[in-house]
């Protein structure tokens, strides 16, 4: 029988509907329960893309043994972390806390009142390796709830008083400058890794963040380093397994420091933050191979990862059938030479395999390979590459696919809405652009709603019922910016205008610190506040890049004070934690640029237009548009006339603005960093 799943619509959730276990999902109800009964609470996160959050459930919870237990001694609550990052991420630092490390799937024991005392993460069905069976676990938890309950009480108070104890004021007196920006700079190429790119060791992810700060700094200072470092990165990336050879898009993260083996998920928010990014680095550098990467990876959403409401899904699943039916991790996308032979003739499945590495040892399990590029520059046949991909990725296509977590994110959304926007501007794609407006539709008319407060998720079209948090608010305000600035339809503005209105009411504390969750938010242990880029922008860097964008459009002083408060975090942490905060400095750089104001009175789309859209200026805003009522779209616009009836330019930065230009190749110049 169905348990209480079988109402939601996440994903994740409605994928443990038909377990023996009882779960509920997370509300107060489960917890009045536990308080009824007298029990300890249960709390499982993961997410529906999680390979071990599936193998847990196969083993433990379809178990009728298992679950009948967990039934009688426990209230189970079940969360997607996606739907409900405050939740995670409050019971994720208290893991972390505890044991040193965490990730998913997350098993916390909680008293009735939602106080962590005992933690996990995936734990077997028997025992192994030193880790107690999910059953001994269990039974622990429950003899000690049972007989040592004032124990258990004294854990748990003093668990949720450490956690209380670690608010940020907000990290740092005044904005980053260039000392700051220098020491960042300095670990990143300490951390830099010559060889293959990227940053650290196995197992890798791509840096899309940091590669954006080291783009803007190269444009702002002309380092040189920075650059190469960026541009090597990502070449590697995109000649790698990490990236998907036929269908274009980027896998989670290599397990490997070459990245020859992927994890094999597919997320939405990788997708759109570097494909983003390798059209800024086309923008930088004119390179070939990087606008084929962006503009693959901007087809790859659009194909593979947008619902039928014309919002992006969240991710593809790693694990898919293989040909024995059997569900393994990358069976969708590994090759042999057989079966290379199979799909092409002998003469072409042999120059598949040189050209994508494929051998018979196999850079995988079970003799397939990773589909790659070899470093070697040697000359290939462009059309026979192009024509041996086109039939490879045919042939895959009757492979069973990977599943789709198929709700729409609105943080991720903002996400993909700024780069398909970009990129399809940049390379003359009006469909990417258009796809961008409609998934942006999609969150003002689902997620909005009447009251100007954004919903977390939505499914088929149907709005979710957890509210947005910080990073909501950031990422999608900066999707209506990017809209904006591309679209010359001042109303994207006004959206975002709206939303971080919402940002300075509900989510900014004294001394300009954020946090994750509104003020009027439901209270959990702690109030969650992580200002550290990891995955996806920190809600409080994308909030003050938002900010400072918005700033520069309007003149208000609110929002760019507000942006500078928030950037107090990336002056204490881009000395000590590069890595983990690319988008905070990529918003220093834009504030240390001015951000410049870009104002082109003339048609959207036409030469100046586009020119400034091109400009790699940190962080510069655009806005275009003719006519009388260009600036009550754009406050940009206003007294900014054609000079001799022809399209005109004006750029200011710091109060203070250059000649007006009609020329392309002059503004090319101003905007050029």
């Amino acid at each position: 029988m169905a348990n209480r799943l079988a109402q939601t619509t996440s994903p994740y959730l409605l994928q443990h509907a038909d377990n023996p276990v009882d779960w509920w999902p997370w509300s107060p109800e489960a917890f009045e329960e536990a308080r009824k009964r007298d029990v300890p609470v249960l709390l499982s996160v993961g997410y529906a893309s999680c390979h071990w959050c599936h193998v847990m459930a196969h083993e433990s919870f379809e178990d009728e043994s298992v679950a009948a237990y967990l039934n009688e001694r426990f209230v189970a609550v079940k969360v997607d972390r996606e739907e409900r990052p405050d939740v995670d991420a409050v019971y994720m630092e208290a893991v972390q806390a505890a044991t040193g490390h965490g990730g998913w799937p997350m098993t916390v024991f909680l008293t009735p009142d939602a106080e962590p005392f005992y933690f996990g993460t995936y734990f077997p069905p028997e025992p192994r390796h030193g880790s107690p069976s999910f059953q001994q676990v269990l039974e622990g938890v429950s003899a000690a709830w049972t007989d040592r309950r004032e124990e258990v009480a004294e854990v748990a108070g003093r668990i949720v008083a450490d956690l209380a104890g670690r608010s940020l004021a907000h990290g740092g007196d005044g904005v980053p400058g260039e000392a700051e920006i220098a020491q960042a700079l300095l670990g990143l190429t300490r951390e830099y890794d010559e060889q293959h790119g990227g940053f650290g060791g196995a197992p890798k992810f791509p840096p899309a963040m940091v590669v954006e700060f080291l783009l803007r700094h190269y444009a702002r200072t002309g380092s040189e380093g920075a650059l190469q470092m960026a541009a090597d990165t990502c070449s590697a990336m995109a000649r790698g397994g990490i990236y998907d050879q036929l269908g274009g898009g980027f896998a989670r993260y290599s397990v490997d420091r070459e990245w020859v083996v992927p994890h094999f998920e597919k997320m939405l928010y990788d997708n759109a933050l570097l494909c983003r990014v390798y059209a800024h680095l086309w923008r930088t550098t004119g390179s070939a191979e990087t606008r084929r990467i962006a503009l693959e990876t901007a087809d790859f959403m659009v194909r593979e990862l947008r619902t039928a409401e014309g919002g992006f899904a969240s991710a593809l699943d790693a694990d898919s059938e293989d040909r024995q039916g059997k569900h393994v991790e990358g069976a969708f996308y590994v090759w042999t030479p057989a079966q290379l032979r199979e799909v092409l003739g002998e003469e072409d499945g042999a120059f598949a395999a040189a050209y994508f590495g494929v051998t018979e040892e196999g850079t995988f399990e079970e003799g397939a390979s990773v589909l790659q590029l070899s470093g070697e520059a040697r000359p290939v046949d462009a059309g026979r590459v192009a024509d041996v991909r086109a039939r490879l990725l045919t042939a895959r296509e009757e492979r069973p696919r990977p599943g789709r977590d198929d709700k729409v994110v609105a943080a991720w959304n903002g996400l993909a809405i700024a780069a398909l926007a970009e990129t399809g501007a940049y390379f003359d794609r009006p469909d990417l652009v258009e796809r961008a407006t409609e998934a942006a539709d999609l969150l003002v008319r689902v997620h909005l709603g009447e009251v100007a407060r954004l919903t977390r998720t939505s499914k088929d079209g149907r709005a979710g019922t957890n509210a947005g948090v910080l990073e909501d608010y950031g990422d999608v305000a900066e999707g209506f910016l990017a809209l904006a600035a591309v679209t010359g339809e001042g109303a994207w503005l006004e959206f975002a205008g709206f939303l971080l209105d919402v940002v300075l009411e509900q989510f900014t504390g004294e001394g300009g610190q954020l946090y994750d969750t509104a003020h009027e938010a439901e209270k959990l242990i702690r109030r969650p506040q992580d200002p550290t880029d990891s995955a996806t922008p920190a809600g409080w860097t994308a909030a003050a890049g938002a900010l400072l964008s918005y700033a520069a459009y309007t003149g208000s002083e609110a929002h760019r004070t507000a942006a500078e408060g928030a950037l107090g975090v990336v002056k204490a942490l881009a000395p000590r934690a590069p890595r983990f905060i690319g988008w905070g400095l990529g918003v220093a750089e834009a504030l240390l640029d001015g951000p410049r104001e870009v104002a082109v009175a003339g048609p959207v789309g036409g030469e100046l237009h586009r020119t400034a859209l091109l400009g790699r200026a940190p962080g510069a805003v655009v806005a275009a548009g003719e006519g009388p009522g260009a600036g009550a779209e754009f406050p940009l616009l206003v007294d900014r006339p054609l000079v001799g009836g022809e399209p005109t330019a004006y750029v200011c930065r710091h109060f203070v603005c250059d000649a007006p230009t009609t020329d392309a190749g002059e503004l090319a110049g101003k905007l050029g960093g």
